[in-house]
């Protein structure tokens, strides 16, 4: 016992000077862990290298000689050590293992996000859905009736699957530009069947988030759901004021959560096996569609956002302006995280409101450019746009005006995207290929090397094929601009990409209530009546003055300038400066550079020199096994070796966030 506690101690103790040195050496931090296995290794090599320069006690050198064997054999074990670092490092890079505080704290997790995996394989594989995980198919269904098989089976495992899952078929669902138009049909039936959470589990959020029950802070509180849907139920009240005002209250489902965070994990992992095993996963890029789900989930399990969305898109033009869209007021003191009270509006979903178009003689093709002139004028001029305008999300009020409803996920644009959008609308009126290609190589990231001339020509086919009526408005117009996107190397960026869905979506939206509706003829009346209002006089004089008055100060100062340099140049004294490395990154990264270019010189010349010193034979003996010339080159060696490693280990260690080695 007294022995171990003996060499623990020892251990400690040459921890303590290991540690710093090993560090400053290396150049670099490492963890415990490693610190005490190359120590502990260091240790345990020592009396072997001892053995093995000096023989076999007792040593008969001199005085000095010990001391140099001590010093080469304290260099030797250290090196060890040192060696054994660089090597854990590029084996097992620092901070690719989890720590042993998060794997205890993970453990519960992943135990339970593994069974929900196995019970998510299970529904799939029971409703037959098993051969398309694993990149095959089943002969016959190819057709029609098929595919309506395939659909059915898609949406009943969507449904069992859980709140998550169900969300992912409505945004499905929303997608007919990249699923068959059955399939989507069929997942649309996901918009109004779920099953809703019991009132008990209800009460209990309200009374949490409220900070009192329901009853006691509504007038009047209906325990039955208007609606459940797959995030939210949402209930009908009367608030506690003079007027009595009726208001319709959304609730969060309890303990939602938790599970949609550990289904978003099982989402990424699907789609991360999809997109491996299959050709249609990586066509679709369906990790990309998962990533993108799954922000926008958890944005609106935020009510908060929410709020903030209602606030930002009433308060656009778009929504300001127009006297047949609304969006219902918040009321905030009833409102929190996971409660939204918000005003009632009485109307019926816009999926199912053809019949009381008609009954009420409304004009369909009017509600359909009501609509889409909104929200047109959200991405182009407002900036910040309704990114899930899918059916279930609008109400044809019983005054004959549009509700916007359920503004969880917004889009929002910058001030020189909404304008290069403009652009393009201008060009897609004017029949202007050239003006749409330059428009759009604004909208979207463009590689270092661009056929400019051959995504002319694609944009040209384009609106050839799509914007003169010869085909049918639809999904396929924006799969086959995705494609002249793709095919060019052109990358869309997150917020333009939701546009572009944004678009698609509300056209099936739009063709529930007006089948024919006619969205290019749609686009250029928007452009003509919106954004042609800065090419005004009025709007150009307006431009002017501001574009003036921030380059007036500049103009006033050229004259001078201009005088100067003039003056200069009739002397002979004009002269033009260059600072190179001007940045400091860049100087940091070259000091970087050749600092590591010198270890390795020097080390390399350190390892020549020792190479030198052991092929010359006799010398002075420091000892019966090791002349002094050795001993000079073995220190040597030992040194390479340091020099070495300092630059192996900054190479293998990858930088942290902070840029801090």
């Amino acid at each position: 016992m007294d022995v171990v506690v003996a060499g623990l101690f020892s251990l400690v103790v040459f921890m303590v000077l290991f540690i710093p040195v090993a560090q400053r050496l290396l150049g670099v931090r490492f963890g415990l862990v490693r610190l005490g296995l190359a120590a502990a290794l260091t240790l345990s090599t020592f009396s072997p290298i001892a053995n093995a320069l000096v023989g076999q006690a007792p040593f008969t050198g001199s005085n000095a000689a010990a001391v140099a064997f001590l010093a080469l054999t304290t260099l030797c074990a250290t090196l060890c050590g040192l060696v054994f670092l660089v090597l854990a490092e590029a084996l097992v890079p620092t901070g690719s293992l989890p720590r042993a505080r998060d794997l205890r704290r993970d453990l519960a997790g992943r135990i339970a996000r593994t069974r929900r995996y196995l019970q998510i394989l299970r529904i799939a594989i029971k409703h037959g859905l098993g051969p398309y995980l694993r990149g095959r198919r089943r002969p016959g269904r190819e057709n029609a009736a098929g595919q309506a098989e395939l659909a059915r089976s898609l949406r009943l495992a969507l449904d069992d699957a859980g709140v998550t899952f169900v969300k992912l078929g409505q945004v499905l669902s929303t997608r007919s530009d990249i699923i068959p138009l059955s399939v989507a049909d069929e997942l649309s039936r996901l918009q109004d069947q779920v099953t809703p959470a019991p009132w008990a589990e209800i009460e209990q959020v309200l009374t949490e988030e409220l900070g009192a029950p329901p009853t006691q802070v509504y007038a009047d509180f209906g325990t039955e759901p208007l609606a459940a849907a797959s995030v939210a139920q949402v209930y009908t009240a009367t608030l506690r004021t003079p007027e009595a005002q009726d208001v319709v209250v959304k609730v969060q489902r309890p303990g939602i959560a938790s599970v949609v965070d550990r289904d978003l994990d099982i989402v990424r992992r699907l789609a991360k096996l999809l997109e491996r095993n299959t050709d249609w996963g990586r066509s679709m890029g369906v990790r990309a569609l998962a990533d993108g789900f799954a922000e926008a989930m958890r944005e609106e399990l935020d009510f908060t956002v929410e709020a903030g969305n209602m606030a930002a898109v009433a308060a656009g033009q778009s929504v300001a302006a127009s006297n047949d869209i609304v969006v219902p007021e918040l009321h905030h003191k009833y409102s929190t995280g996971r409660v939204l009270t918000m005003q009632r509006l009485d109307g019926i979903g816009l999926g199912n409101a053809a019949p009381a178009i008609a009954e009420r003689g409304l004009d369909a093709v009017q509600l359909g450019r009501t609509l889409f002139d909104c929200l047109l004028g959200q991405v182009a001029i407002d900036g910040v746009f309704h990114a899930d305008p899918h059916p279930g999300n609008f109400l044809l009020l019983t005054d004959g005006r549009i509700g916007m409803l359920d503004l969880g996920s917004v889009g929002r644009l910058d001030p020189a995207t909404r304008e290069a959008l403009q652009r393009f609308l201008l060009a897609i009126d004017h029949g202007d290929p050239v003006g749409a290609t330059d428009a759009l190589l604004e909208i979207v990231d463009r590689p270092d090397v661009i056929d400019e001339r051959g995504l002319e020509r694609a944009v040209g086919q384009f609106m050839t094929r799509h914007l003169t009526g010869a085909l049918a408005i639809g999904p396929a117009m924006f799969n086959d601009l995705f494609k002249i996107i793709t095919s060019h190397e052109l990358g869309v960026p997150p917020e333009v990409a939701a546009v572009f869905r944004a678009l698609a979506t509300v056209e099936g939206t739009i063709s529930r209530i007006s089948p024919n509706f006619d969205l290019v003829a749609a686009s250029r009346q928007f452009a003509s009546a919106h954004v042609t209002d800065r090419l005004t006089p009025e709007a150009l004089k307006r431009t002017a003055t501001e574009e003036l008055a921030s380059i007036l100060p500049m103009l006033r100062r050229l004259p001078r300038r201009i005088d100067r340099i003039a003056a200069a140049a009739e002397s002979g004294r004009l002269g033009l400066n260059v600072r190179l490395l001007a940045d400091e990154r860049d100087r940091k990264h070259l000091t970087g550079l050749l600092h590591q270019v010198l270890l390795a010189g020097l080390g390399a010349t350190a390892g020549l020199m020792a190479v030198l010193l052991l092929g010359i034979s006799g010398g002075p003996r420091v000892s019966e096994n090791i002349s002094l010339y050795q001993l000079f080159a073995y220190n040597l060696l030992v040194i390479c070796a340091v020099l070495v490693l300092r630059v192996l280990v900054l190479i293998f260690r990858i930088p942290d966030k902070t840029g801090v080695r």
